[in-house]
């Protein structure tokens, strides 16, 4: 496996942030389901959007890669059979929302992915809402988790569902939306809200009609029909918090670039956390820049992050470097993620010197100097970029390993650090 050496010390510049993983995720997904060609320019080209493409290239859509363009023809909103088993990798969006869509064909499709999508990302809650309504819904080993064997037709109806993992609620709104008739969904226990929003924001931007009252209870009109699109993907901001963090630890300015202020990502309410927390923070909408002023002592404070569930692990890191202490709540399905973020983030935290405690659904954590460590990135990518942005706080050198998985959604993370001055080291 692959490490990171980093050394301590200040960042300065500017930083371009990555595509959004969600909208380009979502963008293949739609484009597959459309009529006639869609163009998605500056996608993410990543691990998790080659699952994506793959799992659509096998339900019949020819998908051409042109550089940082992809070139999708779609199939009408009528599935055809899955011509190969799906392997969704890593991604959860790729087994939940995929999962969804295949109940839609009348033939069996199944997916699988690695390890973590084997025994670590539920599917149980799909399963039983798609069984609601007319499919064939079931995971191979009885255990709630891929792989998943899946054979429609889904027909239009009521279900119902828990909430606190957006994915499955999403999958469902997808799915429904292009069955021949008026569907009904309950969600208990709604959360990540931002995110199911993210979903609401394609269904209706491509004309479908949908209705939610506060989340848990959806009405969802069916018949989607819409022809090719083309969008550009924004800069994800959950990926924009690493270069925040980073400026915010070592007391340095920095700017980040193709930063959409007005786009529905839930991770850019980390801001305000910040803001509240003292952090010097400036948006200019029109350049599309986000730039982090030097010189501010951050004070800690109680954050309900649910709405931008993806920024505990970074959270955490900025929290040591906080003075006083900082409690992170309503952050249960993060034992649920790539890995048990809340206790991959504490357990390697406090190899650093963090004064850090885990709680059944969050972390508190008290300020205290850091120092290097030896640091597993538990092959999850946020656990591996909030530690790396860990060590440039510290008093000593940090070696990170595994970090092959910070591809999933910042494959231009080394470079881009060492060109704001971050020494860090590829260890093969």
């Amino acid at each position: 496996m692959t490490k990171w050496r980093i050394h301590p010390g200040p960042v300065k510049g500017n930083i371009v942030i990555p595509p959004s993983k969600s909208h380009t995720l979502r963008a293949i997904l739609f484009g597959l389901m459309g009529k006639g060609n869609t163009t998605v320019n500056h996608y993410l080209d990543s691990p998790d959007s080659a699952a994506m493409i793959a799992a659509v290239r096998t339900f019949g859509s020819h998908v051409e890669i042109d550089g940082s363009r992809l070139k999708i023809t779609g199939v009408a909103g009528k599935l055809p059979p899955a011509q190969n088993v799906i392997d969704a990798g890593n991604s959860g969006q790729v087994l939940r929302f995929i999962g969804a869509l295949a109940a839609l064909s009348s033939s069996y499709t199944v997916i699988t992915g690695d390890h973590s999508i084997r025994h670590q990302r539920p599917v149980q809650p799909l399963l039983q809402a798609l069984e609601t309504l007319g499919a064939t819904a079931i995971s191979s080993r009885l255990d709630g988790y891929a792989p998943i064997i899946l054979k429609g037709p889904l027909v239009p109806g009521k279900t119902q569902l828990d909430g606190g993992d957006s994915q499955p609620v999403s999958g469902i709104l997808i799915a429904t939306a292009f069955l021949p008739g008026k569907s009904q969904i309950h969600v208990s226990n709604p959360g990540e809200k931002p995110w199911i929003d993210l979903t609401l924001h394609w269904m209706r931007k491509l004309g479908m009609s949908v209705e939610h009252q506060n989340y848990s209870h959806y009405t969802v009109h069916g018949n989607a029909a819409y022809e090719g699109f083309e969008v550009s993907i924004p800069g994800d901001w959950s990926s924009a918090a690493f270069g925040i963090a980073a400026a915010l630890i070592t007391q340095s300015e920095l700017t980040l670039e193709n930063i959409d202020g007005d786009d529905c990502q839930g991770d850019k309410k980390l801001i305000d956390a910040l803001i509240s927390m003292g952090a010097c923070i400036e948006t200019d909408k029109q350049a599309n820049t986000l730039t982090i002023r030097k010189g501010t002592d951050l004070t800690g404070t109680r954050v309900d992050i649910n709405d931008y569930i993806d920024a505990l692990p970074v959270l955490a890191v900025i929290a040591c470097y906080a003075q006083g202490t900082t409690e992170i709540v309503n952050a249960a399905i993060c034992r649920h993620k790539e890995s048990d973020r809340i206790h991959a983030i504490a357990t390697e935290l406090k190899k650093m010197g963090a004064q850090i405690e885990e709680t059944s659904d969050g972390l508190i954590v008290q300020g205290s100097p850091l120092h290097g460590a030896a640091l597993l990135s538990y092959n999850d990518h946020r656990i591996a970029l909030a530690l790396s942005v860990a060590a440039l706080g510290a008093s000593s050198e940090s070696v990170i390993d595994g970090i092959e998985c910070t591809a999933k959604t910042y494959p231009s993370f080394a470079k881009d650090f060492q060109q704001i001055g971050v020494l860090l080291e590829v260890i093969p």
